[in-house]
């Protein structure tokens, strides 16, 4: 693999993981190797990208091990830690 898809690859992993040093130093070096500036903006796409799918698969799973842990405490319909008779109840166990 070259140094330019390697400082890409780089690139991408630091957005996803929230890197701001890391970013600008991938950046920087991409950027002295004579990476386009489309290609860089297309590394950083694709790591936020990444960022946005593993966020929302971090939360779907958070959600179903707290309702399993939730339900087998309180099941959701005793009030409690998952009082579904609140305004603000964003029990999802059922």
């Amino acid at each position: 693999m070259d140094e330019k898809t390697k400082e890409l690859i780089a690139l991408g992993a630091s957005v996803t993981a929230h890197c701001q040093p890391c970013v600008k130093y991938h950046l920087g070096l991409a950027r002295s190797l004579g990476v386009s500036e489309e290609l860089i903006q297309e590394a950083i796409e694709i790591g936020q990208m990444v960022e946005r799918g593993a966020g929302s698969a971090m939360r779907d799973f958070l959600v179903e091990q707290s309702c399993k842990s939730v339900a087998e405490e309180c099941c959701c319909s005793s009030g409690g830690c998952c009082d579904t008779t609140s305004a603000e109840s964003s029990c999802k166990c059922k």
